[in-house]
This record gives C-alpha cells, sequence and structure tokens, in this order.
C-alpha cells in the first residue's frame, strides 16, 4: 500500500508539473542551423523563438558570449554583449537587436567575436531559460596534400584547415575520365583504375575564399 501511494503521490506530482510548464514555462531555441561559419569582416544574425503560455511575459532577453573553450587558461570569460529592454546597439554601433531582441545582428565579423553565443529568456516571475549557439570565423584553405595508397591504387586529398570544403581532381590539367578512375562522393579520394599509377595527378581544393591545390607525380 505504501508503494502504490508513493506512485500515486508522484504521478500526481508529475501530472501537476507538466500542467503547470503548459501555461507558465517559457522555452527558447535557435532557429540558426550550428554551427554558423561568418565570413570575415562579414554580418552576423542569429534569431531565437522563444514559446511560451498565455500567461507567461517575457520581460527581458540578454544575450552573452563565451569562449568556445571556456576551461582554458587565460579566457576573457562569460560577458554581455546586449539586452532587450535597454539597450539598441552596442560594440561601437555593430551590434543591434530586432524584433524585440529575437534577432541579433553584428556587423564586420571578426575572428575575436567567435564563441558560443548565449540567449537567455526572463518572464516576469524571474525564472530564466538559456539556449547556446557556436558561432566561428569561415576559414579559408590552407595547404592540401596528397597521399598515396599503391596497394589499393587510389590517391587521397588532405586539407585540415577550411570551412565547406570542395575537393576536385584533374589528370594531366584535364578532367578525371572513366579510363583513368573515380572520384568518391565526398571529392576526397581518387580511385585509378590502371595500376601502377601513373601520371600527373592534381588535387583542387575550394571554398567562398579561394582555392589550393596539390600535385602527385608518378
Amino acid at each position: 500500500m505504501r508503494l502504490q501511494h508513493c506512485l500515486s503521490w508522484s504521478l500526481s506530482l508529475l501530472l501537476l508539473l507538466l500542467l503547470t510548464c503548459g501555461y507558465q514555462c517559457v522555452s527558447v531555441h535557435f532557429q540558426t542551423p550550428q554551427p554558423v561559419n561568418v565570413l570575415p569582416a562579414g554580418r552576423l544574425v542569429l534569431q531565437v523563438q522563444s514559446d511560451h503560455g498565455p500567461k507567461e511575459i517575457i520581460s527581458m532577453i540578454t544575450w552573452e558570449r563565451e569562449p568556445e573553450n571556456a576551461k582554458t587558461p587565460g579566457n576573457p570569460g562569460k560577458m554581455t554583449l546586449i539586452t532587450f529592454p535597454g539597450q539598441d546597439k552596442l560594440l561601437d554601433g555593430r551590434l543591434s537587436l530586432e524584433q524585440q531582441g529575437s534577432i541579433l545582428k553584428l556587423e564586420g565579423f571578426g575572428v575575436a567575436d567567435s564563441g558560443v553565443y548565449i540567449v537567455t529568456v526572463t518572464d516576469q516571475a524571474g525564472v530564466k531559460t538559456s539556449a547556446q549557439c557556436i558561432v566561428k570565423e569561415y576559414e579559408a584553405v590552407h595547404h592540401p596534400s596528397v597521399r598515396v595508397n599503391a596497394s589499393h591504387s587510389s590517391l587521397f586529398c588532405v586539407e585540415t584547415w577550411g570551412t565547406d570544403l570542395k575537393f576536385s581532381w584533374l589528370h594531366e590539367r584535364a578532367a578525371i575520365s572513366d579510363a583513368v578512375g573515380h572520384v568518391s562522393p565526398d571529392g576526397k579520394t581518387l580511385f585509378i583504375s590502371s595500376s601502377p599509377i601513373c601520371g600527373h595527378f592534381t588535387c583542387m581544393v575550394s571554398n567562398k575564399l579561394g582555392h589550393s591545390s596539390a600535385t602527385y607525380t608518378a
């Protein structure tokens, strides 16, 4: 009987919490896909959506930022960027809010603006709900290289830097034909039809900021 009483009490409490939250709890989430990669000197736009019951009133929205590796020694820690209501523009006019604080815009994005962006919604009772979004600077292509796997007659293009990379291959400065081989779906690996590997091969890596290449000759 005691166990049955405890279970009944627990279910009643859970139901009460669910009903209460259905009318009084605020939730917030980012509508922007993550992570967000912003071009150097470009514009960062973050948008959030908050859902709340008919009895809830949002009294404040606070935007903050902290380093992605918050535990790294010497990092500046979390800082408040802007709040609504109360502030319209900050960071020398680069930072602004729209649609009652639900959209944050930052002009002239730089590497120092990267990090974890945190939005906190506060209701009329002082209850706070937060969501996070990782923001990074869009990186250019650096220095790709080509690795050879002679046993599998394949070449692999390696690039450890850069955002949204696209890979393509050339053989003797021409597109890869069926007679030469075929490229993997991600573009990184070239499977060569003949063995041993012979000729001049070039791997091209590109994104919005430019391109670079690496060659292999056998």
